[in-house]
């Protein structure tokens, strides 16, 4: 049997996500090609099948050796597939442009760093991306969506507007509590793509709603 056709490991799919992860950050990859590559990362079985979703990236690929233990990777670029940190930030919620979920919760709250695109696959999942003291880079922000029975909370300031009108959904629903446009604020979010048998709302944080209820 040759290395190629020795099984991977859930770690070993998981790792090549968070390398693909990265292509899409330095610009190798788009967001659709990032999505049909996780899917077949997801799909291996042998490392043949994993390392022909990094075949043209340069430099990255598994190791072809039955030994080698699930984070070892081969790497010629001294800036990819590394493990090399971006420089640091001043606090530890740095924004990352891709959110990836499977059966988990997860929630950016606080001063968290908000890039001008961000892109969320989530499976069995529920997020929570609350705007009210992160840190905006754009006035507008573009969030990707490809979910599988996924829930998704957006939790804007009073004055920001919410665009929910490009979503495709099936089986879905979507709950769209600010105003939708235009741009008015100093936050617009636009949401795009699939949703399947989930959800989305936007809304503002609680305080806001006993503010106004209380005339202040």
């Amino acid at each position: 049997m040759g290395d190629r056709d020795l099984r991977v490991s859930d770690a070993e799919r998981e790792h090549i996500g968070q390398l693909l992860q990265r292509a899409v950050g330095l610009g190798m990859l788009s967001l659709g090609e990032f999505t049909e590559r996780m899917d077949t990362a997801l799909a291996a079985k042998t490392r043949g099948e994993l390392n022909a979703v990094l075949i043209d990236l340069p430099g990255v690929r598994l190791r072809d050796r039955p030994a080698a233990p699930p984070s070892a990777l081969v790497n010629s670029s001294p800036t990819f597939g590394t493990k090399r940190s971006a420089p640091p930030v001043s606090d530890s919620n740095a924004a990352s442009d891709v959110i990836n979920a499977r059966m988990s919760g997860v929630n950016r709250r606080g001063p968290w760093r908000v890039p001008p695109r961000l892109y969320l696959n989530s499976w069995l999942s529920g997020v929570t991306l609350d705007f009210t003291e992160a840190i905006m880079s754009t006035q507008v922000v573009e969030v990707r969506v490809d979910d599988y029975c996924s829930s998704l909370t957006l939790i804007v300031p009073a004055e920001a507007t919410v665009d929910l009108n490009a979503l495709d959904l099936i089986g879905s629903s979507v709950n769209n509590k600010v105003h939708t446009g235009p741009l008015i604020g100093p936050l617009h979010l636009v949401v795009r793509g699939c949703l399947r048998f989930g959800s989305v709302t936007a809304k503002h944080p609680l305080s806001a709603h006993w503010r106004r209820f209380i005339g202040r």
